[in-house]
């Protein structure tokens, strides 16, 4: 897509000018060549740009923690790996046997710290005397109260850093909800507000939403107000989003997740990957590795070697109760289901089957499909370590929107029907009949199945008051898929055993925040840990 690598690689440059020539201008300060003290810098558009582009890209770096943490906690999935033990630190939130030490928590907490420096930077040096610096201070208005919505909802007492803290202050003490989801409208609406975010100028416009839109803004506050209960504010603002007919459903479901669908109509917002050689080692990312499936133990015939990229290393199998819901709610040949989930009988017709005496963890013989690791993908194969994807990675798509949209038009009033209107617009893309009447058990169904690993299903099930009811069991028992030699010492059959086990599992009251990192309270002792941990 020449117009997204040409607008990414202007952020690259303006990285580079904000390191370089900004800095040659500037020779002749006391500091003869250094980059000086923050306030010395972001003075022109093009060292504006550069700390865009750093917030950006820290964004970025950062998505693994957050894809991989929330993923892990919900209900859709297997950690899985090659063997017992792959990831021991996402098993562990899979099962709820994790503890204030886990190092995947620790690292989405610091890591949303990380991008909020990035975007108070911004918010503190930049003059905002141009029109590139007020949409970049709207946008890092944005970033931070995206950032602050995963620590509220996820840790519930983080504390709110709405500014660059001096020595004096690093010791912050715990924030409350209340106070955190204020802070987090506040810098919303300010960016909202301040009439510097673009819009899209059409439903295939690709170029404008690589950054951040006045209409992801408005999708972000909007489930800020969900998360709260606040059902009008939330209906309101979502609507205002949906009525522009700016965004749209792309028609592919099967390759939504893929290259193709990159900052198509459905895309609220994504953070950017290049095809770029040259690119790869600067924005790597182990998403795509970590979940394409472990072609290690697994035998391929040549049409799947043309299709699939291997080299992957086999995290988050679908569990059956996943493929369940999904024929419970559309049946066994369903257009989403078969573009989400496939059974081992449907791998094998693929040209994949299970190496003789293979075991792979975590599986019950189902394999993920929407996010399959596809040759397509790459910038270069590369199948013992294969980090070359160049999918951009989804933060928000339009679905959710519309499926937000319809839980607070159900939960508070409709007097236009726009809930059913627009549940019925998700299930027309999955080939479903419409519903004649909708309810909010219909809408949390149709949200789990539409955006299966997508982020979204945990803090779902927390939100809804169901995690413990769902989630109580779950680590109890894990399961294996296995290729076992049978007796007549030639044969081979696939089965599932459930050969794991752990003693204290599943989803309890506690669970509903995260704790506090060990290592912050070790550091910051005006801060308490969370009840019950």
């Amino acid at each position: 897509m020449k117009a997204k690598k040409y607008i990414y690689t202007l952020l690259v440059a303006a990285a580079t000018l904000g390191t370089t020539s900004g800095c040659v201008d500037r020779l002749d300060i006391p500091k003869h060549g250094s980059f000086g003290l923050p306030d010395e810098y972001y003075k022109t558009d093009a060292e504006t740009m550069a700390g865009v582009s750093s917030m950006y890209t820290t964004w970025r770096s950062q998505y693994y923690n957050w894809y991989m943490t929330l993923n892990s906690l919900a209900d859709d999935t297997w950690t899985g790996g090659g063997s017992r033990g792959d990831n021991s630190d996402m098993e562990k939130l899979n099962e709820y046997t994790f503890d204030s030490s886990n190092g995947m928590i620790s690292g989405l907490y610091s890591g949303l710290y990380s991008l909020i420096y990035k975007a108070n930077l911004l918010l503190e040096y930049v003059p905002g005397t141009t029109d590139v610096m007020k949409q970049a201070i709207a946008e890092a208005k944005v970033v931070r109260a995206w950032s602050h919505f995963y620590l509220v909802s996820l840790w519930g007492t983080a504390p709110v850093i709405d500014h660059l803290l001096d020595d004096s202050e690093y010791h912050q003490p715990n924030g409350t909800p209340e106070g955190t989801y204020a802070a987090i409208e506040k810098d919303l609406t300010e960016a909202i507000e301040s009439g510097a975010l673009p819009s899209k100028t059409s439903l295939n416009d690709q170029e404008t939403g690589i950054r951040i839109t006045l209409e992801a803004a408005k999708a972000f506050l909007g489930k800020a107000y969900l998360f709260q209960g606040k059902y009008p504010e939330a209906a309101e603002i979502l609507d205002e989003v949906i009525d522009t007919h700016l965004y749209g459903l792309y028609p592919d479901f099967e390759n939504l997740l893929h290259v193709p669908a990159d900052n198509c109509e459905e895309s609220i917002f994504e953070l950017q990957m290049a095809n770029d050689p040259n690119q790869v080692w600067n924005q790597m990312s182990m998403v795509g590795i970590m979940q394409g499936w472990r072609f290690g133990l697994l035998t391929l015939q040549p049409q799947a070697y043309a299709t699939f990229a291997t080299g992957t290393y086999g995290f988050f199998n679908p569990r059956k109760d996943l493929y369940d819901a999904f024929v419970e709610w559309e049946g066994p040949d369903g257009y989403r289901l078969n573009s989400s989930v496939r059974t081992y009988e449907q791998i094998q017709a693929e040209g994949v089957s299970v190496m003789n005496g293979a075991q792979l963890p975590g599986h019950e013989s189902y394999f993920m499909w929407k996010n399959r690791s596809l040759n397509s993908d790459l910038v270069y194969p590369n199948p013992g370590f294969q980090i070359a994807q160049h999918y951009n990675l989804r933060i928000m798509r339009y679905a959710e929107v519309l499926l937000m949209a319809a839980e607070a038009h159900v939960m508070s009033t409709d007097p236009e029907g726009r809930a059913l209107r627009y549940i019925n617009e998700v299930r027309q893309r999955a080939q479903l009949d419409p519903l004649p009447a909708v309810t909010l058990e219909d809408i949390q169904k149709e949200k789990r199945l539409e955006l299966c690993l997508e982020c979204v299903r945990y803090q779902d099930l927390v939100r809804w008051g169901l995690a413990e009811e769902v989630m109580g069991e779950q680590g109890k028992e894990i399961p294996s898929f296995n290729s076992i030699l049978q007796p007549d010492g030639e044969t081979y059959e696939v089965s599932v055993t459930w050969p794991y086990s752990n003693k204290e599992y599943g989803f309890k009251a506690r669970n509903k925040y995260l704790p506090i990192p060990l290592k912050e309270l070790e550091v910051n002792s005006s801060m308490d840990q969370n009840t019950d941990w």
